[in-house]
């Protein structure tokens, strides 16, 4: 039995330039840490134009931009995408609050309060997902699933702990 080739619209590495982004508490760095190896783990990434893939992501903060540095595996340079924070500001500010509720209610409410809030929580992780597809469409093409684990990528980008 034969294994079916990889899909080269995908990613295979994700980077974080820690000059432009930092490091953070050894939290904060297990959280981006497991960010990123679920994004690898699972993901259909395909810059617009370009199906030479597999591809590698350098993520670095420029002002008030992320920077996605897309390369082949080769190392050669695919394209470079600025990304305004602006859109997900309010976005990423409302997803740690009500994680921050959820986290509470966890120790303290009843189940159906709990499923409540996690249901708040996932509404607007998948909200935040659509607004960074919709961001992108037109340099990288990506599903649903990866969009959202790009979004939480971005969220832990935020997390200060």
């Amino acid at each position: 039995m034969s294994k079916k080739p990889a899909d080269p619209n995908r990613l295979v590495a994700v980077t974080l330039d820690e000059e432009s982004i930092g490091r953070s508490s050894p939290d904060i760095d297990h959280e981006r840490s497991v960010a990123i190896y679920d994004l690898i783990e699972e993901n259909s990434f395909a810059p617009v134009g370009h199906k030479a893939g597999p591809y590698t992501l350098n993520i670095s903060l420029k002002e008030n931009r992320l920077v996605f540095d897309i390369r082949r595996e080769d190392g050669k340079p695919v394209i470079a995408h600025l990304l305004s924070l602006t859109p997900f500001k309010r976005i990423v500010k409302d997803y740690f609050l009500i994680c921050d509720s959820y986290y509470s209610a966890i120790r303290t409410a009843t189940p159906d309060r709990i499923e409540a809030i996690d249901m708040g929580r996932r509404g607007l992780h998948d909200e935040g997902s659509r607004i960074l597809q919709d961001a992108i469409k037109s340099k990288v093409e990506v599903d649903f699933d990866t969009a959202r684990r790009l979004f939480t990528l971005i969220c832990v980008l935020h997390w200060k702990g």
